[in-house]
C-alpha cells in the first residue's frame, strides 16, 4: 500500500480462489448478491435546463442531522449496480443518508433528455449537491464514485478546491479513471478486449435507443466502423458533447488535471492489477503530493472488485472502506 496514512486501513486479501485482476473483475460481475435496501425516495434533479438526473434517496428518520453519502456509478452502470446497492445498505446501516445518482441516460432515463453522459460532467454532481442542501438541509455530505464516477467526484472536488459548499466533507474514489486516454487505450490491448467489447455493446445499444427517441439529433450511422472505445468517443461522445475529438475529450475531462487543488479529505483506492485503469506517473505524483489525499494501492483487487474473505462482513472490502471513511468524515 502507498501513502503514509495507509496504516489506517486493513490490508486487502483476496478471497481464496479469486486471485488476480481478471478473476477479481469478472467475479464481481458474475457473483450475484442478495442485498436488502430500505425504501428510497426517487427524485428527479434538474442539472441544467431540461436535463434531469434520477436519484434514489435513502433517508434516515432524522435526515437533517445525518451525514449523507452521494454515490455515482461507472461507465454503463446505474443506481442498481451491485456496488451502489452495497454502499446504500452499509451506509444506511451506519446511520447515514445515502443518495444513489444515475448519470444522464442511465437507470432507464434515456427518454428524459436529448443528451449523452460523459466523463466531463462534474457539474451534474454539483447540481445534485446543491439540491440536497437546499431541499433537505443536509448538514454534511461526502461524494463517492466508482471508475468513471470516481473521475467525476475527484474532478468536482478539484474544481471546488477550497470554495466548495460548507457541507462538503470529503471524497472517496474507487478505481477512478483519472487518466482517461491511457485507460481507454488499455481497454484495446488484446487481454482486455472482452471488457472493451462489453462496453461497446452496451454503448451501441444505448446510442441506437437515443437515436430512436431523438431522431432529429442523433444519427445511428455514425456507429459504422467503430471498433474501440476511443473510436466511439471520437465519433459519438466528442461529436455530441462539444469536443473536437477523443483526444480533446480525454484531455479536458480527466480529473488528473485538478488533483492538486483538492482541499478536503480524500480516499483513492486502486488495485495494481486493475486490468484497464492506468495511473500515469505524473498523476501518481500529484496523488502522493497532496496532503489531503490518501492513496491506497493494493496488489490485488481487479477493477472495482476487491472481493475478500467474509471475515465478519460480506467480503466486499472497497465498499467497507468507503463507508468507514465517510463515517470518519462525519
Amino acid at each position: 500500500m502507498e501513502n503514509a496514512q495507509s496504516g489506517f486501513y486493513p490490508e486487502f486479501r483476496p478471497r481464496r480462489g479469486l486471485r488476480g485482476g481478471h478473476v477479481q473483475t469478472l467475479a464481481s460481475f458474475f457473483l450475484q448478491r442478495r442485498l436488502s435496501l430500505t425504501a428510497a425516495e426517487p427524485r428527479l434533479i434538474e442539472v441544467e435546463p431540461g436535463v434531469p438526473l434520477l436519484c434514489y434517496c435513502h433517508w434516515q428518520p432524522e435526515r437533517h442531522s445525518a451525514m449523507t453519502i452521494v454515490v455515482i456509478h461507472g461507465l454503463e452502470g446505474s443506481s442498481d449496480s451491485q456496488y451502489m446497492h452495497g454502499i446504500a445498505q452499509k451506509g444506511f446501516a451506519q446511520g447515514m443518508n445515502v443518495v444513489r445518482v444515475n448519470q444522464r441516460n442511465c437507470g432507464g432515463t434515456d427518454h428524459l433528455a436529448p443528451t449523452l453522459y460523459n466523463s466531463s460532467l462534474s457539474g451534474d454532481l454539483a447540481a445534485v449537491a446543491r439540491n440536497l442542501i437546499a431541499q433537505d438541509s443536509i448538514p454534511s455530505f461526502a461524494l463517492a464514485g466508482f471508475s468513471m464516477g470516481g473521475n467525476l467526484v475527484l474532478k468536482l472536488a478539484g474544481e471546488w478546491g477550497s470554495e466548495g459548499p460548507s457541507q462538503f466533507r470529503g471524497v472517496i474514489a474507487v478505481c477512478p479513471a483519472m487518466d482517461l486516454a491511457a485507460s481507454a487505450d488499455a481497454l484495446h490491448i488484446p487481454g482486455n478486449r472482452v471488457y472493451e467489447q462489453y462496453f461497446l455493446w452496451k454503448l451501441r445499444q444505448r446510442f441506437r435507443n437515443k437515436a430512436k427517441l431523438f431522431p432529429q439529433i442523433f444519427d445511428p450511422s455514425r456507429l459504422q466502423g467503430i471498433r474501440s472505445l476511443r473510436e466511439f468517443d471520437d465519433k459519438i461522445t466528442a461529436h455530441y458533447c462539444g469536443f473536437t475529438g477523443a483526444g480533446d475529450y480525454y484531455a479536458r475531462a480527466a480529473a488528473a488535471n485538478v488533483l492538486e487543488h483538492i482541499a478536503v479529505p480524500t480516499l483513492v483506492l486502486h488495485a495494481a492489477n486493475d486490468p484497464f485503469i492506468r495511473i500515469l506517473p505524473e498523476t501518481r505524483r500529484k496523488l502522493l503530493a497532496n496532503p489531503h489525499i490518501t492513496f491506497i494501492q493494493t496488489a490485488d483487487g481487479g477493477h472495482c472488485s476487491f472481493i475478500a474473505e467474509r471475515d465478519g462482513s460480506d467480503g466486499h472490502w472497497a465498499e467497507d472502506q468507503v463507508v468507514k471513511f465517510a463515517q470518519r468524515l462525519a
